[in-house]
């Protein structure tokens, strides 16, 4: 249901568009789901000595539990010793067990984003040389497998139950306020509120597998059942249970007391209804908005807010053209939905359009960054199909503009309550003949069978036909039953006979219908996109693993060398990364850089800064190396003797304050 373009619409979406590409352009670092962005040992390497734990960065911080690292050895047995550990800032590690033999070792991680969805993956390292390994960590992807599909389901059926229930309550308070008396309105939004409340029930049982061993097994396992309720999932799905139950308050009030009101009393009620109904319908988006995308990576606290206005534009407009639909086609004839309250709603959803196409620029840039992952990122193609189905919705809905215009002129309205009497009237009539005819025969059969037909059939059928029609019904209940299914059937073809009638509101629900199968097509496109890694973060991640290959590639054909090491010493701001560059990592004189940097990437000074190398096989060292002191959080030192090649340890000591010092130590091949 939309207006026409007008100039001033035209110069709003062009604004738009400005406002999008001046968005995309100066787009900034962000992330939502989780992706792995470094590792040490990193994918592939080739180590002279087993490293004594395994770390991953990830692009954002993630949820873990004693499973979500597992380092598995060349036979497939678990080498990691205790629970993944927060190293720094989004880095994690596990300590692996000591005396590790040569061979290569599989390393298998699934953890929980911040923004709810899990994710996982795999990568090897050789200690020594590489060699055949029989470990196995299967080929099923986070979330995916049944319990996968089962929690996408119960997403499609929460988004669905919500829009009804909010579009469908906003359109009778809003639009159409004697449709709070009808039935089928009735039936439309109670069905919404059960159908949100059943599928935040099944999604709260499936959470616990989904993001764990995907194990259908798993779904009634209580245990996982109280770890999902300490998650912020977890206590966003038990809020919007709550929520729920508010709602069931305000449904009773709105298809009760409300109903039952003159329409001058319903003016005070509207206003209350108006106001609860749109806190608890903001804080249902919500239980969405604070727990998925929306809630981690550039800018939450603007994101949270745009998502919820986002999610009741949508709600507003497909739910409330859903109930537009049953309206037209199920309203019973003598309560027809009004040209007015279609003209209403016309307005309401080209304000909730505006709405949803401001608050979806905004998303598209925070969850992609550039123009380039519209194409480059699945995200960014699901993006595309949705914008085109949104297209497609609303020039259909241009059309259902124009059969409303046409609907007012014609002043239907008027010609249906009209036909309605009349229709009524010989309906009546044609009953009554019928039963009566009916009656008359059932009395002549059952006179012809005991001899008395003549009298029988004047008793029927003559004085009261009242008293005959009970007689036969009474005697009969097959045949009375039999009537009934007449009588309803001609009720419910009178009632289509009215519906199309008049030609205008005949096409105005032929293209909401049509409006309505595009919206479920277009619900089914956004529940996937959810559940998406945005494109913003794919890229990054892209990036970061091409700029590791680089460095690998670099490293093994120029012999230069890489160390990133974590440390805390313990005290105030004692948390960070240290990474020593020694170039060309040979035999002889080297050029060595250290950088020091928080654990958000930022580079800062400390006061001192001591690197020294050891070789134990050797016995040499340590060879102590104090670097200068270049700019913030970078240190140098040029002409570094490394005298044998060998397996090194490269110990940097690093001081926070007066009393706060730690040594963090790692071994390289030099030379």
């Amino acid at each position: 249901m939309m207006r026409t373009i007008t100039p001033r619409l035209r110069t709003l979406v062009l604004l738009f568009l400005a406002v999008t590409g001046a968005l995309l352009a100066g787009a900034g670092p962000a992330s939502a789901h989780a992706a792995l962005t470094g590792s040490d040992p990193s994918q592939g390497v080739v180590v002279t000595k087993a490293p004594d734990q395994v770390s991953l960065t990830f692009s954002e911080n993630v949820s873990m539990n004693n499973d979500s690292i597992r380092v598995l050895d060349p036979q497939g047995k678990r080498v990691d010793l205790a629970k993944p550990d927060n190293l720094s800032g989004t880095t994690y590690g596990v300590q692996l067990k000591s005396g590790l033999g040569k061979g290569t070792y599989t390393v298998a991680w699934q953890v929980v984003s911040a923004d709810s969805h899990p994710v996982a993956g795999a990568f090897t390292f050789s200690v020594g040389a590489p060699s055949r390994t029989v470990a196995s960590v299967g080929d099923q992807e986070a979330g995916g497998g049944v319990v996968g599909w089962l929690y996408g389901f119960g997403r499609y059926m929460s988004y669905a139950g919500y829009i009804v229930l909010v579009g469908g309550a906003a359109f009778v308070l809003a639009c159409w306020q004697r449709g709070s008396g009808v039935r089928a309105m009735q039936r439309l939004v109670v069905g919404g509120w059960l159908t949100l409340t059943a599928a935040t029930l099944w999604l709260l049982l499936l959470r616990g597998s989904y993001t764990t061993s995907g194990s259908v097994g798993d779904i009634f396992d209580l245990n996982l059942l109280g770890q999902v309720l300490q998650t912020k999932p977890g206590a966003a799905l038990v809020s919007r249970l709550l929520l729920l139950a508010a709602a069931a308050l305000f449904i009773a009030v709105l298809f009760g007391a409300y109903d039952k009101r003159e329409d001058e009393e319903k003016r005070d009620l509207t206003f209350g209804l108006a106001v609860g109904g749109t806190v608890v319908a903001a804080g249902l988006a919500a239980s969405w908005a604070m727990a998925e995308h929306a809630s981690t990576g550039l800018q939450p606290g603007i994101a949270m807010p745009v998502d919820v206005i986002h999610l009741l534009a949508v709600a507003t407009w497909l739910g409330g053209l859903t109930a537009l639909l049953v309206a037209l086609y199920r309203a019973p004839a003598d309560t027809p939905v009004e040209s007015a309250a279609v003209q209403r709603f016309s307005r309401v959803a080209f304000g909730s359009v505006l709405a949803l196409v401001a608050t979806g620029i905004y998303q598209s840039w925070r969850q992609l960054g550039s123009w380039s992952a519209f194409t480059d990122t699945a995200y960014g193609e699901l993006l595309l199909v949705k914008i085109g189905l949104v297209a497609l919705l609303v020039g259909i809905a241009s059309i259902s503009r124009r059969w409303t215009g046409r609907l007012a002129a014609a002043g239907v309205t008027e010609t249906v309550e009209d036909t309605v009497e009349a229709e009524a009237a010989e309906e009546a009539e044609t009953k009554e003949t019928v039963k009566a005819s009916a009656a008359t025969k059932e009395a002549s059969g059952k006179a012809a069978k005991s001899g008395t037909g003549v009298s029988a059939v004047s008793a029927v059928s003559g004085g009261n036909g009242v008293s005959g029609k009970a007689t036969a019904t009474d005697e009969d209940p097959g045949r009375a039953a039999q009537l009934a299914r007449q009588q309803s059937a001609m009720e419910t073809a009178r009632q289509k006979r009215l519906r199309d009638a008049d030609p205008h509101r005949f096409g105005l629900r032929r293209s909401v219908l049509a409006e309505a199968g595009v919206a479920v097509a277009l619900l089914a496109v956004t529940t996937v996109l959810t559940q998406t890694e945005p494109g913003r973060t794919e890229q990054d991640a892209k990036a970061a693993a091409a700029a590791a290959s680089s460095s690998s590639a670099s490293s093994s054909s120029s012999g230069a060398l890489t160390l990133d090491m974590s440390f805390d010493t313990g005290g105030k701001d004692g948390k960070g990364v240290v990474r020593v560059d020694l170039d060309p990592a040979t035999v002889g004189s080297n050029e060595m850089h250290v950088y020091v940097q928080r654990p958000n990437g930022r580079a800062f000074d400390i006061p001192e800064v001591k690197v020294a190398f050891t070789l134990d096989a050797k016995k040499l060292g340590p060879i102590p190396v104090n670097p200068d002191h270049i700019t913030t959080g970078h240190w140098s030192a040029n002409g570094v003797q490394i005298p044998i090649a060998g397996d090194w340890k490269v110990s940097v000591t690093v001081r926070t304050s007066d009393i706060d010092q730690v040594t963090v130590s790692k071994s390289a091949q030099i030379g």
